[in-house]
C-alpha cells in the first residue's frame, strides 16, 4: 500500500519542478523581450529616417492645404494659395523640425524655388535612377556638423492639372499660370517623373 502513495509523490514531484522551469523560462522570455523593446527605444532613427520624416510630414502639410482649398474653391484659387502659402508652410515646417527644408526644382514655377548647383547634379542623378528603374533613395551628404538630405519630388496625375502639358491644361488655369508666374517653366510633365527635390538640412547627431 506504501507503493502507490510514493508514486503519486513522485509524480507531484516532477510534475512542480516541470511547472516551476516553465515559470523561470516563461519569466525569462518576457524579461529578454522587454529588454529588447527597452534597447530599440534608445536606437537613434537613421539620417535617411529623419530626413524623410521632415520632407513627409511637410508635404503632408502642403497637400492638406492645397487639396483643401481645391476641393472648396476649385484649381485656380489652389494655384493663388501655391503663389502666397506654400514658402511660409514650408518654412513653419522648418521652424518645427529645426532645420532648413526647401523644395526646389530645375525648372522653376516660382523663383526662388530655382536648385543651386549640388542640387540640379542630385535632380539629374535621381532623373537617371527613375529611368533605369532603380530603386530611389535618399542622398545624403555630410558637411562639418550638418546632414544634406535630397530626395525625389515624383509627379503623379494630380500633378499635371498645373504642371501638365500647356494642351492639356484648363484654359483659365493657364491664364492664371500666366498672370501669377510670368516667368514660369514647371510645365510639360507627365506622371512619374521628377519635377524637383526635397533639399533638407539639419544638425548632425
Amino acid at each position: 500500500m506504501k507503493t502507490p502513495f510514493y508514486f503519486i509523490a513522485l509524480i507531484s514531484l516532477v510534475l512542480f519542478s516541470s511547472c516551476k522551469n516553465e515559470t523561470k523560462e516563461t519569466i525569462s522570455a518576457s524579461e529578454k523581450a522587454a529588454e529588447i523593446e527597452e534597447a530599440s527605444s534608445k536606437i537613434e532613427p537613421s539620417y535617411a529616417q529623419i530626413g524623410l520624416d521632415m520632407a513627409f510630414s511637410t508635404k503632408a502639410q502642403l497637400g492638406k492645404n492645397l487639396m483643401g482649398t481645391m476641393k472648396k474653391k476649385g484649381t485656380k484659387e489652389a494655384l493663388k494659395f501655391c503663389n502666397v502659402r506654400a514658402i511660409p508652410l514650408t518654412d513653419s515646417m522648418a521652424t518645427v523640425h529645426r532645420a532648413r527644408i526647401k523644395r526646389v526644382s530645375d525648372k522653376t514655377r516660382n523663383p526662388n524655388n530655382k536648385a543651386n548647383e549640388t542640387e540640379l547634379k542630385n535632380i539629374e542623378a535621381f532623373k537617371n535612377a527613375l529611368a533605369n528603374g532603380e530603386q530611389i533613395t535618399p542622398i545624403l551628404e555630410t558637411k562639418n556638423d550638418s546632414i544634406f538630405f535630397y530626395y525625389p519630388i515624383v509627379t503623379n496625375g494630380m500633378c499635371l492639372k498645373c504642371h501638365g502639358n500647356k494642351d492639356s491644361i484648363d484654359k483659365d488655369v493657364l491664364a492664371s499660370l500666366n498672370t501669377l508666374y510670368p516667368t514660369d517653366t514647371a510645365l510639360d510633365y507627365s506622371e512619374n517623373q521628377v519635377r524637383g527635390i526635397w533639399s533638407i538640412q539639419f544638425k548632425a547627431k
